[in-house]
């Protein structure tokens, strides 16, 4: 089981319990579980793809932390860590990832990159993800709360390989901001760039 994972390489200085029992009470319930679900998920991709456990269940549960901060919160972080001042065109859905990294390196205590990078990526993408940070993308994606057309494809996808599932979401991720109207974040266009030509056709 998940909840029996025991914290020993020392990422940040909190056990399991207690890195789950700070997110309990930084978010509402829905939330808290579906950073649950995306941690048991993480877990399993990283067991198919031979990534440390400890790490995926760290980046998995971080990745949300910010999810529900106000505003001004991350425009205040923007502003004092001289983050790119683009990412102020945007909003929650992007910041809490790019800027939500800065928040969990400083109140959570953790400084290792490779976490801090799949926390900032998950959101937005990358032109090039480790395989952790490839993991928590797509583990919050396909998560078993998640229900929407294509997600089953999607898992399908994933487990089959990583990176074509990377690049199934990072199109349909484009193609949602197309059709509704919304910005696309340049870094989001750069992943679509990046991944998609090489890993878009299905076997």
């Amino acid at each position: 089981m998940t909840n029996e994972l025991e914290y020993h390489q020392q990422l940040l200085p909190l056990s399991r319990a207690e890195l789950v029992d700070k997110l309990r009470h930084a978010m509402k319930k829905k939330r808290f579980d579906h950073v649950l679900r995306v941690e048991e998920t993480a877990i399993e991709l990283a067991k198919e793809n031979g990534v440390d456990l400890e790490l995926a269940s760290i980046a998995a549960l971080c990745h949300d932390y910010a999810k529900q901060r106000p505003d001004q919160d991350f425009i205040a972080t923007i502003k004092e860590k001289h983050l790119d001042p683009v990412l102020l065109n945007y909003g929650n859905a992007i910041w809490h990832g790019v800027v939500g990294a800065e928040l969990v390196a400083d109140e959570l205590g953790c400084h290792d990159q490779r976490i801090l990078d799949a926390v900032r990526q998950h959101t937005v993408g990358a032109p090039y993800m480790t395989k952790l940070a490839q993991i928590v993308y797509m583990a919050d994606y396909i998560e078993p709360g998640r229900d929407f057309e294509g997600v089953e494809l999607a898992r399908q996808v994933t487990h089959q390989s990583l990176a074509k599932g990377v690049a199934l979401q990072t199109k349909q991720t484009l193609m949602y901001l197309v059709s509704t109207g919304k910005p696309v974040y340049p870094t989001t266009l750069a992943t679509y760039n990046a991944w998609v030509p090489s890993n878009g056709k299905e076997d």
